[in-house]
């Protein structure tokens, strides 16, 4: 499986948790050096802890499950 693929099917995991707080996460694209980019919607959008969902549980969430995940930026 691509890793791209990998990528999306790990986001639908993060997606749940996400969604019960109003919001959700969007794949937008992986770079050849392993940066995912997501684009937070909905409640996330426009939380003030955007950044820390973004850092600290679905980039330590993809880091874990797909090391070749170096980074994931919100766009």
């Amino acid at each position: 499986m691509l890793l791209e693929e990998q990528v999306k099917t790990a986001l639908e995991n993060v997606r749940p948790s996400l969604q019960a707080d109003g919001g959700d996460v969007e794949f937008v694209s992986l770079d050849g050096d392993g940066t995912v980019s997501v684009k937070l919607t909905g409640a996330c959008g426009d939380c003030p802890m955007a950044q820390m969902t973004l850092k600290m549980g679905i980039e330590n969430y993809l880091k874990k499950e797909l090391p070749q995940v170096t980074a994931v930026v919100g766009i």
